[in-house]
């Protein structure tokens, strides 16, 4: 392993993510990833890395880290005012750090959880086929940890290409991330809400409270009212929408409980999730049902911008 960069200071929840690992889910472990997975794929394509390549996922604040080498970053997802040296410098763009180069970020200006990938990608630990933080396990990544001080960031392999900085994806083709509009296809269990319910689902204003983290946001909001017995335990997926007792729904996220038994209304569809992914507690959202079929478009159409930056690099 060769250290690229050095931890001077973590940011407030800093941790080595990759894609995760979902074939560990029929063992109970959750998938786990980064959370905002179209911005760690395209931190890692401007960098020139494999798309499931392990990087930085940064939550509310960025770390201060020093190039211990010349490397290629790039910087995706949230917009925390990026710097070198103090200089700004621009998100979702391969970025040359020569050794000694600072790398610090400002304030949080949009959105909650930002990606570093560098090229090479980030050496961790491996558990279960992946190098994501499971820190419930105490397993992946920085030793199952969030960053702290003093950390030395590793390369897995020497760059497969010479770095070029510069490489950038067009606005046009990031997430929309100041719409939180999230689509949804309607859920097995739907038919359980009232006609009222099912209207403020695909209506009325949530907003994502305290209860909040990478295992899933807690809505405040209109209660929605169920109907039917109980339910046995069922796989759950990343995206669904749970209504427990209380009314107030849940929506699932990457470190999601594997199988459980409160009804799913609704799914947020793949297109949607990273603006999800960048939600806070206070930030207000909205559900909007889509066919199954838009959903399928909604999801190509986003590949798609992946797919042009991948083209680019060949």
């Amino acid at each position: 392993m060769t250290a690229v960069l050095r931890v001077v200071e973590p940011g407030l929840f800093t941790t080595v993510q990759d894609l995760g690992r979902p074939n560990a889910i029929s063992a109970g472990v959750p998938p786990g990833g980064a959370m905002d997975r179209f911005a760690h794929r395209a931190a890692n394509l401007l960098v020139g890395n494999p798309e499931g390549d392990a990087g930085l996922e940064c939550t509310l604040t960025g770390p201060t880290l020093v190039a211990m080498h010349s490397c290629l970053v790039a910087i995706t997802g949230a917009d925390f005012e990026p710097r070198v040296n103090g200089q700004a410098v621009p998100g979702w763009t391969g970025i040359f750090l020569g050794q000694g180069d600072r790398l610090t970020f400002g304030a949080r200006r949009l959105g909650g959880r930002a990606y570093i990938a560098v090229a090479g990608g980030i050496h961790g630990d491996r558990w279960l086929g992946s190098l994501s933080t499971n820190l419930m396990a105490g397993r992946g990544g920085m030793h199952g940890r969030n960053l702290k001080a003093g950390d030395e960031i590793g390369i897995a392999r020497e760059a497969a290409r010479p770095a070029v900085s510069g490489q950038q994806l067009p606005e046009r083709l990031r997430p929309r991330y100041e719409d939180h509009t999230l689509f949804a296809i309607a859920g097995p269990h739907i038919r359980r809400l009232d006609p009222d319910s099912r209207t403020a689902l695909f209506g009325a204003a949530f907003k994502v409270s305290r209860e909040a983290d990478r295992m899933g946001y807690r809505l405040d909001g209109p209660r929605l009212a169920m109907s039917g017995d109980e339910l046995l335990s069922f796989g759950l997926t990343a995206g669904a929408v749970q209504v427990p007792r209380g009314g107030q729904p849940i929506l699932l996220m990457a470190d999601h409980q594997t199988a459980g038994g409160y009804p799913v209304v609704a799914t947020v569809v793949s297109a949607s999730m990273p603006v999800a992914a960048q939600l806070l507690p206070g930030d207000e959202l909205q559900f909007a049902e889509v066919t199954l079929e838009r959903a399928h478009q909604m999801r190509l159409s986003l590949a798609s911008a992946l797919g042009a930056q991948r083209d680019s690099l060949r």
